[in-house]
């Protein structure tokens, strides 16, 4: 977050002098431990937040459940070991780092079982807080409630088919000290999340539209104008009129929203490296080699300013930097933590990410999405003859294995000789094969859009992600 990396403000600056006179013992801690063991490391994490939901007549209100507590490291020479405890006082962690090291240190191998040379990268002691000109803490409940509630009246009345609309808000505050041999760093994260959506009916079905805003900072980042407000009601009501969806397969060109759920999907989980170790993901056979169309560039960058995804050091201390998946349509590498980097014998890259102290690190995106291309969006949809431009994608499902993606749009409106028919379809199932979809990108545009969420490792160890990139022209299958 390169615009995030100015002097740290009064309150922040006076939050980081207490997260170094809290836990500055930590570094002697990790040098008690590591004349035992090999490698050790400390990671402590103070998350605070609320969230409310607003419908007609009704508000829902409540605090995000805290998180408060350390997670302590310790190599066995072959293996991590890990010990986690919400008591953060200095006896209590002593206590703690005591035991794990006496565990990991009568570590005893099984035969054959390699060695992990543990490469701690040199670091820096550093302060890091994003910006937030509109910082959600400063700001009372009721002034939030009465913002957003404007913002979800104006949205209902909108259309008069209008049965519902909702506004479903979110903010947290991380607060991290991460310590390593060579770093002891601490950053303050913020982060502000909106979703709004319109139900419309027809007296027969309903449909909905939605606008999705997250970001890294602070409420400027929420600003939602008439035209956004228009348009999402106008996508609701067009999907009265919707038909099913014909299967078969188009040439087709997806929104930047789509897009990004492509490249989370293809070459996102797919590439999360501890899926390397498993062998559960075929992508390890590709490094190297060309898994699409020269026009296909796809990188996790946890730096992007204001992104929802970024963050300064990931949870295993390492610096934050952007890293190329593909370049030219040739897949270069995958995401990694600690071990699975270790382990593979690869360059680390700074995607070692905790759901929260009492979980594992994991191989996680952050923000990933395809860069921008040449083209116009006008000039995509001109060169469909048949064909469809499909859009607001929120969910997909990938096979690391098999290398199969299946994704949910909302929308697929139909254009024939560069033109819309006005038919539109809805809803839609995007599927295919991921090499093929990525070698049927013919064109790129120049638009570029990212959009927040929440990714698993299946159904849990949640992190806040991005997904985006421009609109992409490729042939797939739609159902």
């Amino acid at each position: 977050m390169a615009e995030d990396l100015a002097p740290l403000n009064a309150a922040d600056a006076a939050t980081a002098a207490g997260l170094h006179d809290r836990f500055g013992f930590l570094r002697d801690v990790v040098a008690e431990m590591e004349r035992r063991v090999p490698y050790a490391a400390a990671m402590v994490r103070s998350r605070q937040g609320l969230r409310f939901e607003l419908r007609d007549a009704e508000q829902d209100t409540g605090r995000l459940d805290p998180q408060d507590g350390i997670v302590l490291t310790a190599s066995t020479g072959h293996g991590l070991e890990e010990a986690s405890t919400d008591h953060l006082d200095p006896d209590s962690i002593r206590r703690l780092a005591d035991e794990l090291t006496e565990r990991a240190a009568s570590y005893r191998p099984m035969p054959d079982e390699p060695a992990l040379e543990i490469a701690v990268p040199q670091g820096e002691d550093r302060d890091y807080a994003t910006v937030a000109e509109v910082d959600p803490a400063g700001l009372p409940l009721s002034e939030k409630l009465a913002r957003f509630e404007e913002l979800r009246r104006q949205l209902r009345a909108r259309d008069q088919r209008s049965v519902q609309a909702i506004a479903r808000y979110a903010e947290q505050s991380l607060q991290q000290v991460v310590v390593n041999r060579s770093t002891f760093a601490t950053q303050q994260v913020r982060r502000v999340q909106l979703l709004m959506a319109l139900v419309v009916s027809d007296g027969q079905q309903q449909r909905y539209g939605f606008i999705i805003r997250g970001a890294t900072g602070g409420l400027e980042h929420l600003d939602i104008g008439p035209d956004e407000l228009a348009r999402s009601a106008d996508s609701a009501v067009a999907m009265l009129g919707a038909d099913p969806m014909p299967p078969g397969t188009y040439d087709v060109v997806t929104d930047c929203l789509t897009s990004g759920v492509i490249a989370h999907e293809a070459f996102g989980h797919g590439v999360e490296t501890d899926m390397f170790l498993k062998e559960r993901a075929r992508a390890a056979d590709y490094v190297g080699k060309r898994v699409g169309s020269e026009l296909v560039n796809i990188i996790d960058d946890p730096t992007v300013p204001g992104a929802y995804g970024s963050y300064f050091v990931d949870d295993e201390g390492l610096p934050s930097a952007r890293t190329q998946i593909i370049r030219d349509g040739v897949f270069e590498r995958g995401l990694t933590d600690l071990y699975s980097a270790t382990r593979l014998g690869i360059d680390r890259s700074a995607n070692g990410r905790r759901e929260s102290v009492h979980r594992k690190a994991y191989a996680r995106m952050s923000n990933t999405f395809f860069t921008p291309g040449e083209s116009t969006r006008d000039e995509l949809l001109a060169s469909l003859d048949s064909g469809f431009l499909v859009g607001d994608t929120l969910s997909g499902m990938e096979d690391p294995k098999g290398w199969g993606m299946q994704l949910s749009a909302q929308w697929a409106k139909e254009y024939r000789n560069g033109q819309p028919t006005g038919r539109i379809f809805s809803p839609v199932a995007l599927t295919g094969y991921v090499p093929d979809v990525l070698a049927n990108v013919t064109m790129v545009s120049r638009d570029f859009g990212l959009d927040p969420g929440s990714c698993g490792k299946g159904w849990k160890e949640m992190v806040p992600v991005s997904s985006g990139g421009p609109y992409l022209r490729t042939r797939c299958r739609l159902g």
